[in-house]
């Protein structure tokens, strides 16, 4: 049964968020740009599986590899070889885990199974981690940037302030600009209005906007979040030159920037490779194999490897 919060939950909730003015997670910007830095960071390693394993059971693969880090593969006598996500514990003489826990609805009770004996490990980082800690990281800088982009969008748009002294002088120039938004060559002002009868003064009086140039703009922000998109890349593997320099990056810095951007898929591909040929070791109908999507990273693999 739904229980509204009260005030002191409301207050704990609130106070236990520092700073607690700026709330970068659990909104819908967050997700979003979760959802798509994930399917960002899938890209750039590819992973060949069983026809049985295709599909939505391959995408679910992807899934629980980059979210929890690795999964258990074994062998169940009515579904046949499968895989599913694991909780691991015991250790070996190498402080490796020795057992692997599968809960899962279909199984009427949890299965503990022997690593290297019962099942195997399929990881995607030596650390037995995912990368959704990276993905967070930026997720959050993003989305906060997001914001400050809406705010400026809005902002920023070039707008006249005009006050008038009276309703008359008002009204005249409301359809003064509209007649200058649609696009008229010539707007004619009565001269009765540009005096006033009593002060003899000018009836309206214009605020100008001044130094918008030097104010930090949407074109400034949207840099910015490139730059940050450009991070997340050489984080996970997408080969990137940076928007600014692109025009004038030496050869050795643009080399440097590629080892950058492939550093961790490399790490990431030794430790799939490394598990899947165990586990191809005990279940040999599998095949299962990973390869790298783009080029540059495939001939930094050969450099890495020669």
């Amino acid at each position: 049964m739904y229980t509204p919060l009260n005030y002191s939950k409301l207050n704990i909730v609130e106070s236990s968020y520092i700073p607690s003015m700026v709330k970068s997670r659990n909104n819908r910007v967050y997700d979003y740009w979760s959802r798509a830095l994930y399917l960002r960071a899938i890209s750039p390693i590819i992973i060949n599986v069983p026809p049985k394993w295709q599909g939505n059971v391959k995408d679910f693969l992807y899934y629980c590899l980059y979210r929890y880090g690795y999964v258990a593969v074994f062998k169940h006598e009515e579904l046949g070889i499968v895989f599913n996500p694991a909780n691991l514990y015991g250790f070996d003489f190498y402080y490796q885990p020795t057992n692997a826990i599968i809960t899962n609805p279909k199984f009427k009770e949890s299965l503990d199974l022997k690593i290297g004996t019962e099942c195997e490990i399929i990881k995607i980082n030596p650390d037995f981690l995912g990368v959704f800690d990276i993905i967070g990281y930026y997720a959050e800088k993003l989305a906060t940037l997001d914001n400050a982009i809406n705010i400026s969008i809005i902002n920023n748009k070039f707008s006249y302030i005009l006050a008038g002294k009276t309703k008359a002088v008002t009204e005249a120039l409301k359809k003064m600009m509209d007649k200058i938004n649609r696009g008229e060559p010539a707007v004619f002002l009565d001269k009765t209005l540009t005096d006033d009868p009593q002060s003899k003064d000018t009836p309206f009086q214009f605020m100008e906007r001044k130094n918008l140039k030097e104010s930090y703009l949407t074109t400034d922000q949207l840099a910015d979040m490139q730059t940050l998109l450009n991070a997340f890349d050489a984080e996970i593997g997408i080969p990137t030159v940076p928007y600014h320099k692109k025009e004038r990056m030496g050869t050795a810095e643009a080399e440097s920037r590629n080892i950058d951007a492939v550093s961790r898929s490399l790490v990431s591909y030794d430790a799939l490779k490394n598990s899947m040929d165990i586990v191809n070791a005990m279940f040999p109908e599998l095949k299962l194999s990973v390869e790298l999507r783009y080029p540059v990273l495939d001939e930094m693999e050969v450099l890495n490897n020669e």
